[in-house]
């Protein structure tokens, strides 16, 4: 089984490597310039270049090489839905007459950001929280009760992936830790994914977007 993942930033291709080792540890990461042999996959980061172009590059490469059984497209849903952001993937492929020959496609719309499923472990979470503005934050939504996806954006804040993010590092912090989108740190641990995975097992009803990953890493 080859899989190729065309992946929207620079953290997505920190983190579902990393993710990919403890989830899917019988394959193996592969070089961009490298062919695909037996149970491996490549990663492609758009750079947060114009996404559409990236799609068809994509296609492109795994008709041509011939060996992939997955193009696994992994982008944030922004303000968008998911089903508007599929949507738009799909429209464009029609438009441009694009399909894979052999290989599937697998779209994995991030709902809002990574960050927003980041935020679903509850082990980072501070119940009685010393930074002022982490408290504001919790008092109007609370991630480690209510499901992150479903958080809206807080006053002062342009979009709902930028307020996720706010809220991901003032957690952090309280922790005395950090995250930046370049240098994500423990969310790239093993530990940490399983505080995701236990929060989907418990709420079944959360980060749905982040079950549709795990469905796919459990079919693989």
């Amino acid at each position: 089984m080859n899989i190729y993942f065309l992946v929207e930033g620079k953290t997505e291709s920190k983190v579902y490597p990393a993710w990919l080792s403890y989830l899917a540890p019988n394959i193996r990461k592969i070089l961009f310039s490298d062919e695909p042999d037996e149970n491996t996959y490549k990663i492609v980061n758009a750079n947060g270049q114009p996404f559409y172009p990236e799609i068809s590059d994509a296609i492109e490469e795994v008709n041509s090489v011939g060996k992939y059984d997955y193009l696994v497209i992994c982008l944030d849903a922004e303000e968008n839905s998911i089903e508007e952001v599929k949507a738009d993937i799909h429209c464009f492929l029609e438009k441009k007459q694009l399909k894979l020959d052999h290989a599937e496609l697998i779209l994995i719309v991030q709902n809002r950001c990574m960050e927003t499923w980041f935020l679903g472990n509850r082990r980072i979470y501070s119940r009685n929280p010393q930074n002022p503005v982490l408290a504001e934050y919790t008092n109007y939504y609370d991630v480690s009760a209510q499901d992150p996806e479903q958080m809206g954006k807080y006053r002062g804040c342009n979009t709902h992936a930028h307020f996720h993010e706010a809220c991901l590092q003032a957690l952090f912090a309280e922790k005395n830790l950090s995250y930046t989108k370049k240098y994500p740190g423990h969310v790239l641990d093993e530990t940490y994914l399983n505080q995701l995975k236990a929060r989907i097992h418990e709420e079944p009803d959360h980060l749905k977007s982040f079950q549709n990953f795990i469905n796919f890493c459990e079919r693989i």
